[in-house]
C-alpha cells in the first residue's frame, strides 16, 4: 500500500490546534497562580508588601498583554509566499526572451545554476526559500514549522516568534518550561547572530564565510529592523518594510568580500 508521506506531513497541523489550547492552558494556570492565589490576595494589604503585590501585577499583565500579542502574530500573520511565476531579477537575463519560468528540464542550460525551482509548487524559489512539507507549500526564509502555532516561521513572523520566545520565558513562572525554552532561545539567539536560519546550519557548514553575515548589528536589523523604538514590539515601521528586503523574505544583502 502506498502512502503519501506528505498527506501525514500535513495531518500534523491537527495536532498544532490541541496546541494551541495548551498554549492558552498554561498562561491560564500561570495566570490563576501569580494573580488569583500568590500577589492578588496581598493587594488589600498595607505597606512595602502591597506594593510588591501590586508592582508584581502590573508588570505580570504588561509581559501578559505582549506574550500574547507576539504570539498571535505569530499564529496569524504569513511568513511569506513565493508570488506565482516568480523568477529571480538576477536571473531574468539569462533567461530567454518572452517565455516564462518553467520546470527544470526546460530551462536554458546557462541558467540552470542560477534558478532554483519547486518542482511540487510548480514555481521558482527565491533564495533562502524552502518546501515545508506540513503547509504543503514554499516558505520565504523558512526557519522551521513550529506545531505551537500551527504555522511556518520565515521571514515575516520571525521577529514575532522570537519575541513570543523572549516574553514566555519572562512571563510564564515555570522553572520546567523556561528551561526548556531557554536553550531553544540561546539557539535561536545564535542562529540571529550570525542571520542563519534552522534549516541553513548544514549548509553554512561547508561554507568559509557564510554569505548572509553581515556583522551581529545588520544581522539583527535583518530580522527585527532598524527602527529601536519598535524592537520589543511585534510590528514593523513603514520604513524598515520599505527600506529592508529581508523582511519581506524575497531579496538578501551579502557580503561584499564573497559572491552571490
Amino acid at each position: 500500500m502506498d502512502i503519501n508521506v506528505f498527506k501525514l506531513c500535513s495531518g500534523l497541523k491537527v495536532l498544532g490546534y490541541f496546541m494551541i489550547l495548551l498554549v492558552a492552558a498554561i498562561v491560564g494556570v500561570s495566570y490563576y497562580a501569580v494573580v488569583v492565589v500568590a500577589w492578588g490576595p496581598k493587594l488589600i494589604g498595607a505597606g512595602a508588601r502591597s506594593v510588591l503585590a501590586w508592582t508584581i501585577i502590573v508588570v505580570f499583565h504588561i509581559l501578559l498583554v505582549m506574550l500574547l500579542w507576539s504570539y498571535f502574530r505569530v499564529v496569524f500573520k504569513d511568513p511569506g509566499s513565493v508570488p506565482e511565476n516568480w523568477r529571480d531579477a538576477s536571473s531574468e537575463e539569462n533567461l530567454e526572451a518572452g517565455t516564462s519560468l518553467n520546470p527544470p528540464d526546460c530551462v536554458p542550460p546557462e541558467a540552470v545554476a542560477t534558478v532554483r525551482y519547486c518542482n511540487r509548487c510548480q514555481n521558482g524559489k527565491p533564495p533562502r526559500c524552502h518546501h515545508c512539507s506540513i503547509c504543503q507549500r514554499c516558505v520565504l526564509k523558512m526557519d522551521h514549522h513550529c506545531i505551537w502555532v500551527v504555522n511556518c516561521v520565515g521571514a515575516r513572523n520571525y521577529k514575532f516568534f522570537l519575541l513570543f520566545l523572549i516574553v514566555y520565558l519572562d512571563a510564564v513562572l515555570n522553572l520546567a518550561f523556561a528551561l526548556s525554552l531557554l536553550c531553544f532561545m540561546v539557539m535561536h539567539g545564535s542562529l540571529l547572530s550570525s542571520n542563519t536560519t534552522s534549516v541553513e546550519v548544514h549548509e553554512k557548514k561547508g561554507a568559509v564565510r557564510w554569505k548572509y553575515d553581515l556583522g551581529k548589528a545588520k544581522n539583527f536589523e535583518q530580522v527585527f529592523g532598524a527602527k529601536k523604538a519598535l524592537w520589543l514590539f511585534p510590528v514593523f515601521s513603514k520604513e524598515d518594510l520599505e527600506n529592508i528586503p529581508a523582511l519581506h523574505g524575497l531579496e538578501f544583502p551579502t557580503r561584499s568580500d564573497i559572491e552571490a
